[in-house]
This record gives structure tokens, sequence and C-alpha cells, in this order.
């Protein structure tokens, strides 16, 4: 993002306003407020161009391996942008990876997720954290007391078109067998 020499003066009247709270002029306010909307301007037209450079960064790897070259260099500019590598990059980075630039790039993009997933993991970290000194600071009466049945050991329900206790063959005619009863 760059600013010019107008935008730029205002931000440092805008800067100095903060520190130093006092009336603003009205035509302060006005440049602040021009400015304000550039920026967000900038902002949404940054946004387009990250998700313009995904969309074209999917086409050019579901094309691979033939347009390795273009890949690369679109991988390099999202990356600039501020976009995240997934998955599908990686192990795309992994099949380019014999030549020096993949290679890089590869190196770069694993970094990049390892970043991420440590921060996903810091931040579920101080989630539990915060849910469990909430929990002690409630007291022991707070928690429940009733153990929970995971949903792999649910009761099992009997679906509708089985075989009945009456039919010949059935279930109903094993149990009576081994409860001693007749079979039909």
């Amino acid at each position: 993002m760059a600013f010019g020499v107008e935008e730029l003066r205002v931000l440092r009247r805008a800067l100095a306003l903060a520190l130093n709270p006092a009336p603003a002029s009205a035509e302060d306010v006005q440049d602040c407020l021009r400015v304000a909307e550039s920026l967000d301007e900038a902002m949404r037209e940054g946004a387009r161009l990250r998700a313009f450079l995904v969309a074209d960064l999917a086409r050019y790897r579901a094309a691979l391996p033939g347009t390795a070259s273009g890949y690369l260099a679109l991988l390099e500019e999202a990356l600039g942008a501020g976009y995240r590598p997934d998955p599908d990059d990686l192990a795309a980075l992994r099949a380019l990876r014999g030549g020096p630039v993949a290679a890089a790039l590869l190196d770069r993009c694993r970094t990049l997720a390892e970043q991420d997933v440590r921060t996903r993991l810091a931040r579920c970290a101080s989630r539990r954290a915060t849910v469990g000194a909430q929990a002690s600071a409630a007291g022991p009466a707070a928690t429940s007391s009733t153990p929970t049945v995971p949903a792999s050991r649910t009761r099992l329900l009997a679906l509708p078109g089985g075989l009945s206790c009456g039919s010949p063959g059935g279930l109903g005619a094993d149990v009576r067998a081994v409860a001693g009863g007749t079979t039909g």
C-alpha cells in the first residue's frame, strides 16, 4: 500500500490528534474520513486481489505438471500477498521439488504451515486454560459428575425392515431355542 504526500500529511495530523486530544477542525475531520475511506478501499482491493490469486492458483495447481513454472511464480506472488499455503499446495510442491525454485518454495510453505499449526495449538491451549480456570473458579458444584458416553458407544437402535422374532429362521427362533422354548 503506497501513500501520497497528501495522505501522509493527513495521517500525521490524525496521529497528532490521537496523541494530543484536542478539538479538531471540520477540515481535519473530513480529511481523516477521506483517508479512512481510501484505506478501506485499498483493503477491499487487496482482498479482491488475494481472492483472484487464490482462484488462479487453484487453476494452475489443477493443471500441474504442465503449468509448473506459472504455478510457482503465482504461488510466490500469492505468498507475498499474505496467502497461507494449504495441504494441496504442499502436495504439489512436494511433487515439483526437483527444481530449486520449487524446493525453496516448499521450505517456505512448510515454515508457514508450521507457524499456522503452532498458532492454532496455542489458541486452543489458551481456550482450554480459560475454560479450566472458569470451571475451577466456579467450584465442584458447577462441574457435571455424570459421565458422558462417547458417540461410538451409544445404544443400538433396531432398524425397520429387519427380521422379526416370529419369522422362520429369524433371531426369535434362535432366542427361543436357547431359552428352552420350541422353535416354530
